[in-house]
């Protein structure tokens, strides 16, 4: 299947980004007692310990969810506070949150506490940069909240949107911090935030099940407009079908990463999680050149993310690279650092070991794919 195309299954639980036919994205968010512990939700917690010198804190959300905090230095024991959950925890572990709120959308992200109108550095032109900056200046100064009490960042995504796209994702962030006087909704909602960043540039078709494109399509009511974010270009391209996976070439795609093998043409990796870390292994194919070795690695690095993207894989990262001359390793470096830049999820690249392998830390954002 050509073009862009976003495939939403499992009522909204599972979703999948397809770009002319190859698998680019799957986000599964967590069900039952664990759907609160979605990565960007925001809860009410109460803090139940605090560690000497403020070093960090534990606390306990309302949902029952432990967390473990480390901007501390301000928290007492007891204190009912608002955190936003930053990743997902590793097993046995507190889930890491934040008390430095953020409401994060498409094109602009709300800063409770925090006033003041940031545009993106990659929205280059002048008069773009004041253009944004004037549509969301008066669209905040005409939502009734305090002067003061909140401000706002414009994504270099917003770049070229319209007035009304722009004052619609407000009021959704604005009403979710609870700063409109309405019902606020803390919990975030796991299709939103899938699609947040999936929605630029526009996608082709949205593929989902009958009930599901009859509810989003409704951009007048509660629903409908939060979870396509106020953008009234998309109820257009919702297509409902019986098995979306299927009709967008996710399904065989998503079934091949039970697999830890991946192949390519140079040669293939091993993708494996252990509980303390993910260890990657490339190996070379049948070819017994000198340049073979760096072949199947700058392969591998090439898919390295989308695989991790793919598979839910985050934590510590551990690579044995297939060998070659040590005076390769700078062409790997800058080939790394190239792959993971357009990378969604935070990844930081720390270098080699004394043994040859390398190492990275990557957040933990994402379900595994085993999970779902």
């Amino acid at each position: 299947m050509k073009g862009r195309v976003i495939a939403i299954d499992d009522g909204g639980r599972r979703a999948a980004l397809v770009v002319d036919g190859r698998l680019e994205d799957l986000i599964i968010a967590p069900s039952g007692k664990d759907s609160a512990t979605l990565p960007g939700t925001i809860q009410m917690a109460r803090v139940t310990r605090v560690l000497p010198n403020g070093r960090g804190a534990f606390c306990t959300t309302d949902a029952g969810t432990e967390g473990y905090l480390r901007d501390a230095k301000s928290l007492k024991q007891g204190m009912r506070i608002k955190v936003q959950i930053v990743s997902l925890a590793g097993a046995g572990k507190a889930v890491p949150m934040t008390t430095r709120v953020l409401y994060k959308g498409p094109r602009l992200i709300l800063t409770p506490n925090a006033p003041g109108i940031n545009v993106s550095r990659r929205i280059g032109n002048l008069a773009e940069r004041e253009r944004l900056e004037t549509v969301v200046t008066k669209a905040l100064a005409g939502s009734d909240v305090d002067e003061g009490t909140a401000g706002v960042i414009i994504r270099s995504a917003a770049r070229g949107a319209e007035e009304q796209t722009l004052s619609c994702e407000l009021s959704i962030h604005l009403r979710r911090a609870g700063l409109t006087g309405e019902q606020n909704d803390l919990l975030a909602d796991p299709l939103s935030e899938m699609l947040r960043d999936w929605l630029d540039p526009l996608p082709d078709e949205i593929l989902c099940h009958t009930d599901l494109a009859g509810s989003l399509a409704e951009i007048g009511s509660d629903n409908g407009p939060t979870r396509l974010w106020g953008d009234d270009r998309l109820p257009s391209l919702l297509k409902p079908h019986p098995a979306p996976f299927e009709a967008s070439g996710a399904g065989d795609q998503i079934r091949k990463l039970q697999s830890p093998i991946v192949s390519f043409s140079e040669g293939s990796m091993i993708i494996e999680s252990t509980s303390a870390f993910v260890a990657v292994d490339v190996n070379t194919g049948a070819d017994f050149s000198s340049a073979a070795g760096l072949k199947a690695n700058l392969a591998a690095i090439r898919d390295l993310p989308r695989q991790l993207r793919l598979r839910g894989l985050g934590g510590q990262i551990v690579i044995d690279f297939a060998p070659v001359p040590k005076a390769q390793r700078r062409t790997m470096e800058e080939a790394l650092k190239k792959a993971f830049r357009s990378d969604p999820v935070e990844t930081a690249l720390v270098g080699w070991t004394n043994m040859g392998l390398y190492e990275a830390q990557r957040k933990r954002e994402r379900l595994p794919t085993g999970g779902a």
